[in-house]
């Protein structure tokens, strides 16, 4: 690593963490086998421990979001069936059309109130049988929210889009990319959290600061099916519990300290707000920040080191995690405020 990648401040997203000491050490001393087998002990204990943290039937290493995403759509639909998602959801702005690919599935997006989906959109969604129709089998929430500014969903709204979607006879599924974050910002426990869902998954590659790896969670019924669904796209590890290890060593030490990247988050955008940017209230790690020029103002931040994403002509998103210290949140606001001065 150089001294130069050492010295930027990257807040483009908290996927670009690096391994703390200790998971590294983690990942070196980690049992192996074979996963494909099944007999990867590494593996079979995150997965286990994972399950039972959220009080799930099976949970099941995968190597992305995306793929634990998809795997949860093709488990739920068929060929012709239809999808609710936020109109800013993972699945239909990141994951490059794989539902359509892979399921024969349509999303249906709904706008919604900073990310979050409401009981009428979902609502509205649902009509009597229809052969014109693409009829809907499925709801996905995302919690948090990514393109709503890392929003976390009220327990309230969260079980009520749950109890509509069923009212309508869909399946539920819950994309929980960050849902440690919105466990630790609202103080209610991940098995609360997705109780009324039927499938979750989680990424252990992000604010949780594993290299790589996400899970997907599910009834026992769908387990084989599963199984076979990560087979069949190429999900299918062998020694991996190397990576695994990280996934075990993020659950049992990096949960508790995302309490501190949401207060370094708030102190970033209280600076932002200081230089009389337009921002959103941080409830998790995340600032979505409003200026006349984003490309030139990310340009001009990347040259003062510290790294941020133009998501349109005038947003700026900026992602705080564990590489991001006190100092480096200082260094972020000083580099906004020199790239508006031009």
């Amino acid at each position: 690593m150089s001294n130069a990648a050492l010295d930027v401040v990257d807040l483009r997203s908290d996927t670009v963490t690096r391994p703390t000491a200790g998971m590294r050490q983690a990942m070196v001393s980690a049992e192996l086998g074979d996963d494909v087998f099944g007999d990867d002990p590494t593996v079979n204990r995150l997965q286990d421990m994972a399950a039972e943290r959220l009080n799930k039937s099976f949970a099941m290493f995968v190597p992305s979001g995306t793929m634990a995403n998809q795997i949860a759509i093709a488990l739920h639909t068929r060929p012709g069936d239809a999808v609710v998602v936020e109109s800013g959801a993972h699945p239909f702005n990141y994951e490059a059309g794989a539902a359509a690919v892979i399921s024969g599935a349509s999303l249906i997006p709904v706008s919604g109130e900073r990310g979050l989906l409401s009981l009428s959109s979902v609502r509205g969604c649902f009509h009597n049988p229809d052969p014109h129709i693409a009829p809907v089998q499925l709801v996905c929430a995302e919690d948090t929210a990514n393109r709503g500014g890392g929003t976390v969903y009220p327990l309230e709204l969260l079980d009520g889009v749950a109890r509509v979607g069923r009212e309508g006879g869909a399946a539920m599924h819950l994309d929980g990319a960050r849902l440690f974050n919105a466990a630790v910002a609202s103080g209610v426990d991940v098995d609360r959290r997705t109780q009324a869902y039927d499938t979750v998954s989680i990424c252990l590659s992000k604010g949780l600061g594993a290299p790589v790896g996400s899970l997907l969670f599910g009834p026992l019924e769908m387990k084989e099916r599963a199984w076979r669904m990560r087979k069949a796209l190429g999900g299918g590890m062998r020694q991996v519990g190397i990576l695994a290890a990280a996934g075990l060593y993020a659950l049992e030490h990096h949960v508790d300290r995302l309490a501190d990247d949401h207060r370094r988050c708030r102190e970033l955008g209280r600076g932002l707000k200081a230089l009389g940017c337009s921002v959103n209230d941080p409830e998790t790690n995340m600032v979505y920040v409003q200026v006349p020029d984003a490309s030139s103002v990310v340009d001009r931040m990347k040259q003062e080191g510290v790294w941020a994403i133009a998501l349109s002509a005038t947003d700026i998103r900026m992602v705080v995690h564990l590489d991001v210290d006190d100092a480096g949140i200082a260094r972020a606001v000083e580099a906004v405020a020199k790239a508006l001065r031009g």
